[in-house]
C-alpha cells in the first residue's frame, strides 16, 4: 500500500515547493524506496501548453507528449525518472472530465458540486500514480489562502480519513523573512500560514522554513511551539548556490527520518555517495566558460529553465562552472554582447518577435567559429540564416513569420496544416531520430539510434536540403519513418549543431545530455582551458 505526502505552500509563491518535493523525493529514494510524484495545479487552463512562458516559465513536455508545469522537470532531474501525463494535473482537466460525464449521464441525475465530486475526482488522479509505488509525494500548486486551491486542500484532508493517519504526510513550506533594518528574522507570516491551512482542517506533520539566513535552535523551537509540530520537524530551507545541494540540506537535518517515522516505514541502507560526490563537484569546479542563451524570453530566468539546467549537468561532466548570459535578440549591438562568449545556444520559441536577432545570432556562431547549439527555433534560425547568406535566397524565411515568402525553408509540418485547435496538438513527446555515422552528432551520441521528446509544428523543408548542403549545413539526423529532419550540423566548424527536437528535456544531473556535455566541452577548447 503506498503512502502519501502532501506538500503545500504558503506566504508567497515561488518559495521552492517543487524543489523541496523534489529533494524529499531523491532522499526516499535513496533509501532504496520506489517513489513517483504529482504536480496539482490550480488553474483552469488544460495544460500550460497555450500559456506565454512570461505567465508560466518553459512548458516541460514529458515522453508521452503531455505540456505540463516546469516542476516536473525538478522530478525527472532529481528522481532520475521519467514522468507521465499522470504526473501533472489542473484543475481545467479535473473540470473537463466532470463536465464531459455530466453531459454522458454518468451521475444519474444528481447535483454535480464541488464536494463530493470534485474532490473525489482529484482523489481519483492522486491515487492513479500510486500502485507499484511505495510512496507517492503531491505538491499542491499555489499558497494557502487562495480560492483556487481549495478543492485540492479539502480533497487532501479527506484523504487521511480515507487512508489512514500512518498513510499520509502533510508538509508545509513557508517564508520567514529577514527584516534588514532590525536584523531579525521574522515567524508571524508562518504562523499566520500555519494558522490558515488548520483552518482548512490540515495540521502540519512538518514545516519547511524558506530563509536566507540561519534559523537557530531558539527560532525553530518557537516555531514548533506555535505550530504545534516537534523541533526536528521544523526543517531549514536555506538559499542554496545550486539547487542539488537542498537534498543534501535536508539529510543533515534528518527529514528522511522524520517521514520514515511518521508514516512507519522501513528502507534499506541509505546510498546517497553518488548524489554528494555530483555536489562536491558543482562546489568545486576547476574551470570556467560563459555561454550566451540568445532568446527573448531572457526576463524569466524559469522559461529556459530545462536549459539552464543542462547546461549546468554539461559543466559537471567536465568539472566546470558554466556561467549563463541571457542575450535579449532584440536588443541592439547583439555583436557587442557576444564578443566575449565561448558558447552560444539559440532556445526554442514560437511568434516572430525577436527572429531576426535569432538569425544574427547563428550567422555570428558560424562567422566567428564559436560553439553553436540551436534547438527547436534555434535549429530553423540556423537553416534561415545559410539559406539567406551562403544560398543568396532573398527572403528566405519560415512560413510561421511571413507565409508568403518566395523561399520557404522551413514550413509547416503536413499534418499539422488542418489542425484548428491549438492546446495540446503539436508533434510532442518522443520520436525516434537515425544518426548518419561519422557525422559530429554521431561523434557525440555515440550511437546511430537515438530518441528525444518534441514539441514543434514546423520543419526544414525537404525541398531545399540538397542545397542547404552543397553550402555546408548537412542533414545528419532523421526521423526514419517521414524522412523529417531533427539534426542539421556545420561542415568546416569546430562545433555547430542544431536539433529540431528538446534534448534538454531528457539531461540529468549525474547523466548530462550527450549534445550538451559536447557543447561545453568544445567551449571549453574555444577558451583555451581544455586540458
Amino acid at each position: 500500500m503506498a503512502k502519501y505526502i502532501f506538500v503545500t505552500g504558503g506566504v508567497v509563491s515561488s518559495l521552492g515547493k517543487g524543489i523541496s518535493a523534489s529533494s524529499l523525493g531523491r532522499l526516499l529514494k535513496s533509501r532504496g524506496l520506489k517513489v513517483t510524484m504529482l504536480k496539482l495545479d490550480p488553474y483552469l487552463n488544460v495544460d500550460p501548453g497555450t500559456m506565454n512562458p512570461y505567465q508560466h516559465g518553459e512548458v516541460y513536455v514529458t515522453q508521452d507528449g503531455a505540456e505540463t508545469d516546469l516542476d516536473l522537470g525538478h522530478y525527472e532531474r532529481f528522481l532520475d525518472t521519467d514522468m507521465s501525463r499522470d504526473n501533472n494535473c489542473t484543475t481545467g482537466q479535473i473540470y473537463d472530465s466532470i463536465i464531459a460525464r455530466e453531459r454522458r449521464g454518468e451521475f444519474l441525475g444528481n447535483t454535480v458540486q464541488v464536494i463530493p465530486h470534485v474532490t473525489n475526482e482529484i482523489k481519483n488522479r492522486i491515487r492513479r500514480i500510486a500502485p507499484g509505488k511505495d510512496v507517492v509525494i503531491i505538491e499542491i500548486g499555489g499558497t494557502v489562502g487562495d480560492i483556487e486551491s481549495l478543492p485540492f486542500l479539502e480533497a487532501i484532508r479527506q484523504m487521511r480519513l480515507d487512508e489512514g493517519r500512518d498513510n499520509v504526510l502533510y508538509i508545509h513550506v513557508t517564508l520567514v523573512p529577514y527584516i534588514r533594518a532590525s536584523d531579525e528574522l521574522k515567524t508571524k507570516p508562518t504562523q499566520h500560514s500555519v494558522g490558515k491551512l488548520r483552518e482548512i482542517g490540515i495540521e502540519p506533520d512538518i514545516i519547511i522554513c524558506r530563509t536566507e539566513k540561519p534559523l537557530g535552535q531558539p527560532l525553530k523551537e518557537k516555531i514548533a511551539l506555535f505550530c504545534s509540530v516537534p523541533k526536528e520537524a521544523v526543517i531549514e530551507a536555506r538559499d542554496a548556490s545550486c539547487i542539488y545541494e537542498v537534498p543534501v540540506m535536508f539529510e543533515e537535518q534528518g527529514l528522511d527520518e522524520q517521514v520514515l517515522m511518521l508514516l512507519r516505514l522501513r528502507s534499506p541502507k541509505k546510498d546517497f555517495t553518488r548524489w554528494k560526490e555530483m555536489v562536491e563537484k558543482a562546489r568545486n569546479p576547476k574551470a570556467q566558460v560563459t555561454i550566451a542563451v540568445a532568446g527573448k524570453y531572457v526576463e524569466l530566468k524559469d522559461a529556459y529553465k530545462s536549459i539552464w539546467e543542462a547546461l549546468m549537468h554539461g559543466g559537471l561532466a567536465h568539472s566546470t562552472n558554466v556561467q549563463v548570459r541571457y542575450v535579449d535578440t532584440e536588443i541592439r549591438h547583439l555583436d557587442q554582447e557576444l564578443s566575449d562568449v565561448h558558447g552560444i545556444l539559440v532556445p526554442g520559441g514560437f511568434g516572430d518577435r525577436g527572429v531576426e536577432g535569432k538569425i544574427h545570432v547563428t550567422c555570428l556562431a558560424r562567422e566567428r567559429r564559436i560553439p553553436f547549439l540551436g534547438i527547436c527555433l534555434g535549429m530553423q534560425c540556423a537553416v534561415i540564416g545559410v539559406s539567406r547568406t551562403e544560398l543568396h535566397l532573398k527572403g528566405a524565411n519560415s512560413t510561421e513569420f511571413d507565409p508568403r515568402t518566395p523561399h520557404p525553408v522551413i514550413h509547416m509540418l503536413p499534418e499539422q496544416r488542418a489542425i484548428q485547435q491549438k492546446g495540446g496538438t503539436m508533434r510532442l513527446g518522443i520520436y525516434p531520430c537515425r544518426i548518419k555515422p561519422g557525422s559530429l552528432a554521431h561523434k557525440t551520441y555515440g550511437r546511430i539510434l537515438i530518441h528525444e521528446r518534441h514539441r514543434h509544428r514546423y520543419e526544414l523543408n525537404n525541398r531545399y536540403q540538397k542545397r542547404l548542403e552543397r553550402a555546408g549545413l548537412v542533414v545528419t539526423g532523421q526521423y526514419p519513418v517521414k524522412h523529417l529532419a531533427e539534426i542539421v550540423e556545420l561542415k568546416d566548424h569546430p562545433w555547430f549543431i542544431a536539433v529540431q527536437y528538446h534534448p534538454e528535456l531528457q539531461s540529468r544531473p549525474m547523466r548530462p545530455h550527450p549534445l550538451f556535455r559536447g557543447f561545453i566541452e568544445a567551449a571549453l577548447k574555444y577558451s583555451g582551458q581544455h586540458a
